[in-house]
């Protein structure tokens, strides 16, 4: 194993290649914030949250210039606000999203998660005056994320979930229309949703977590990339087994070093590191692609024939190199695809390389889903469902992690030209599958979880 000295000493070189800890993700329990008074219960978050939050962005600076390695973005995750708010209203669900808005821009973090519920198997009156919330609370607000949970290997497809999640995602895209439903990126419909997301829009902290936690995101797809590019260059890299050797060598060194800083900061902030979340996350900026990474491994482009075999290898190398470099793994861990938020990817659906059906393939081997994909602002509700249930099949039957953060762009069609800014990106509007799948949404219920997941 190499030591921490010759990894940092290895990255310094690769600082042009757009080498950064993605994100430190500050996790703090609300569970203990209940009250049935709205003013008590407000009172106790902002006290909490500005508690443990008063120091992350310093000390995050602070410890970035240590490393010369940037921390791009702080963020912070609360306990599932379904529960927490369980007596609450859709009303009062909007005013509590407001209060955690207030306390993410009093800590001076980029966004904060878990204004969300777990429904995989039913929905309580907290859970739907939360999801009924939505609309509203993710419109009048601008730091803080959803996630919804409808789906697991242990409890099925709830589909009462999945339709009521694919009239919210219009209702969202509605009410954001002046900023070409917007409000939609920053929800999230999963299946098998992990506890300790550090990353956007999925991040919450799960009930069996720590009062208090920090967990790190890394990324460094423009690092891939390079190395790759070298190893073809120089020789060495004679077959896609040696390819894959590569990789996983270079997720080694990008997770130690996240895992280093990480821990650091946990330390300075007198709380439990909890988990290196090594996910392959790009940004909009060339270099910074995974879809380049499928360039360099000599595909005309991500979508192209063999584009699913790809992201397979590419997955699992970097879950071997990443977990060898940390101590806790956790989180999603693999290689990102969305769409808008890489330039390579939405320049592939944009040349017609990548569709609807082709992502979808894909994403039974990567680590999200359906991300950041702009479709039609007339899409139907029962169309953005059963797209979103043929996604949690996909978690479901394989036991993974899957998502759809999907975006119907009022007032837009098929080949038009969307941005949403910043880590967002832009991209062009994809079309979706054709067909009529409203009477299957309309028939509910659930969707029984597969045989093997009955393991006891």
């Amino acid at each position: 194993m190499l030591s921490d000295r010759e990894v940092l000493s290895t990255l310094a070189m690769l600082r042009n290649e757009h080498l950064d800890v993605r994100t430190v993700t500050l996790g703090v329990s609300l569970f203990d914030c209940a009250s049935h008074d709205f003013d008590v219960f407000a009172d106790r978050v902002r006290t909490k949250i500005r508690h443990y939050s008063k120091k992350l962005v310093a000390t995050c600076n602070e410890v970035g210039d240590k490393y010369g390695i940037p921390i791009v973005n702080k963020r912070i995750s609360v306990s599932p606000m379904g529960v927490v708010c369980a007596s609450y209203t859709p009303e009062q669900m909007v005013k509590a999203c407001q209060i955690l808005d207030e306390a993410a821009q009093e800590a001076g973090v980029d966004f904060l998660g878990g204004f969300g519920a777990l429904v995989e198997k039913g929905m309580t009156k907290g859970d739907r005056a939360l999801i009924d919330s939505l609309p509203e609370a993710l419109a009048v607000t601008q730091r803080v994320c959803s996630s919804i949970n409808v789906a697991s290997s242990r409890s099925g497809i709830n589909m009462d979930a999945v339709a009521l999640m694919g009239q919210r995602i219009k209702d969202i895209a509605s009410r954001t229309a002046d900023k070409d439903g917007l409000g939609c990126a920053k929800l999230v419909v999963f299946a098998n949703i992990p506890q300790d997301v550090p990353f956007m829009a999925g991040a919450y902290l799960g009930v069996g977590e720590p009062e208090a936690v920090i967990n790190v995101g890394v990324s460094g797809p423009g690092v891939v990339k390079k190395a790759i590019d070298r190893a073809v260059q120089d020789g060495s890299a004679k077959s896609l087994g040696d390819i894959a050797e590569v990789i996983k060598r270079t997720a080694f060194k990008v997770t130690r070093v996240g895992e280093i800083i990480g821990k650091e900061v946990a330390e300075r902030l007198s709380l439990p590191f909890g988990v290196a979340d090594l996910s392959l996350a790009p940004t909009p900026e060339v270099g910074d692609s995974v879809g380049e990474i499928f360039e360099a491994i000599g595909l005309s482009s991500i979508g192209a024939p063999g584009s699913t075999a790809v992201l397979a290898m590419l997955n699992d190398a970097v879950k071997k190199g990443g977990a060898f470099a940390s101590s806790h793994v956790g989180g999603l861990s693999g290689a990102f695809i969305p769409v808008s938020e890489d330039s390579s990817i939405a320049a592939a659906a944009a040349s017609g390389a990548l569709t609807m059906e082709k992502l979808e393939a894909m994403t039974s081997v990567c680590s999200v889903g359906l991300d950041m994909v702009a479709v039609p602002g007339d899409t139907s509700a029962s169309t953005l469902s059963g797209i979103i249930a043929d996604e949690m099949a996909i978690g479901m039957i394989n036991s993974k992690t899957t998502a759809v953060r999907i975006i119907p762009v009022p007032g837009k069609g098929v080949g038009d030209n969307v941005s949403f800014g910043g880590l967002l990106g832009e991209a062009q509007i994809m079309a979706v599958p054709g067909g009529n799948a409203e009477p299957f949404i309309n028939l509910g219920g659930r969707i029984p979880a597969p045989i093997h997941s009955l393991k006891n």
